[in-house]
């Protein structure tokens, strides 16, 4: 597929503009709208797309339109979108699909069914708004589609080969199996992380010492309880019946645990953090990574360019980083990174390491 889309962007977030920003640097004329004019302004600022003063003149000429507002909204602007664009295949960011889908087949021409494609790209940040965005976002990610069984597959393949070109890997799916599957990996983490910063804040009313003792496990697991609180709500009631199913079974998991450790079940216990550490190892590794992964904890000073003395210490070595992690001190100074490398690579690694005089120490 060449270059030269005509890309309108409704909804200028951190999502909104980050696709923006990708569809620039893949060469096409990027349109934007948003309700907030300040926001509008610094999207385009930041992106490089022409801001548009309302909805009708940004998709007007568009080739492919995003709605990237809050979900809410994508059912009510989807119509008049769908009539403004002519032409264009209008598609979603939306986190819940079944919804969203529903609402739209009951609100727009049957006939315009055609040119609408569900979607969801599986990246983003517990951040919000234009000043976060970047088009590295998209890089490599699964982005979703959800195609309407009336779709025109030529426009679909179009779609297809567009989102390619931005960065990310469009893969179709069933809108109610997309729901069932982000339940547990994308919307219970935010649960579990929300709930365990409820209950550490909770505690810390009556011990003020609580959130003095919390280490780089408990910022890790409460990253997410930064997210936008309204963005949230919407979502888990969207898909209340499939996050209502993920939450019973995480909660049948604990109480699991819970029962094994009253009983002093050491064995067990130990199998079930094995099992789980091994699927964890799995996860962070590549497809094309064969022999598993290994994790190098890395203490290092909080200076400037340290994070790039190491990259270029693995980098010379030809050891390439497969996750990376940083875990800041609270006393400040100092920190810990996290790198996951290939297994087979290990060894390379913490030999390029400790000539930079970094002291690794592998966890895994």
């Amino acid at each position: 597929m060449t270059s030269g889309e005509r890309v309108a962007v409704v909804g200028t977030g951190l999502i909104g503009t980050s696709i923006a920003m990708a569809a620039v640097r893949a060469g096409d004329a990027v349109q934007g709208f948003d309700s907030d004019p300040v926001r509008l302004a610094a999207a385009g600022e930041r992106s490089g797309l022409d801001p548009m003063p309302t909805l009708e003149a940004c998709v007007t000429d568009a080739t492919i339109v995003l709605l990237c507002t809050p979900l809410r909204w994508i059912p009510r602007l989807a119509p008049d979108v769908l009539r403004f664009a002519g032409d264009a295949v209008v598609t979603d960011v939306g986190s819940v699909k079944s919804q969203v889908m529903a609402e739209v087949r009951s609100k727009v021409d049957p006939r315009d069914l055609a040119r609408f494609v569900g979607g969801h790209p599986m990246g983003g940040s517990e951040r919000s708004g234009p000043e976060w965005a970047s088009a590295s976002l998209l890089d490599g990610i699964v982005w979703v589609l959800t195609p309407p069984s009336a779709v025109d597959e030529g426009r679909l393949v179009r779609l297809e080969g567009w989102v390619e070109r931005v960065g990310a890997r469009p893969v179709r799916m069933e809108p109610e199996r997309h729901d069932r599957l982000v339940a547990v990996v994308s919307h219970l983490p935010q649960v579990a992380s929300t709930t365990l910063m409820s209950l550490a804040a909770t505690e810390e009313a009556g011990e003020p010492q609580t959130l003095l003792l919390a280490a780089g496990g408990f910022r890790d697991l409460t990253r997410l309880a930064a997210s936008s609180p309204a963005l949230w709500s919407d979502i888990l009631l969207s898909n209340r019946e499939e996050i209502g199913r993920a939450i019973d079974l995480y909660v049948e998991r604990l109480s699991r645990l819970k029962d094994l450790v009253l009983a002093q079940r050491g064995p067990d216990v130990e199998d079930l953090f094995a099992r789980a550490k091994d699927a964890r190892l799995s996860l962070a590794a590549k497809p094309q990574v064969r022999s598993g992964v290994a994790v190098l904890q890395v203490p290092v000073p909080d200076r400037p360019g340290v994070l790039a003395d190491l990259a270029r210490a693995l980098g010379e070595r030809g050891v390439n980083i497969e996750d990376l992690q940083i875990v800041h001190s609270p006393e400040g100074g100092h920190g810990t990174v996290h790198v996951t490398v290939a297994a087979d690579a290990v060894e390379g690694a913490t030999l390029a390491l400790r000539e930079r005089r970094f002291e690794p120490l592998r966890l895994a």
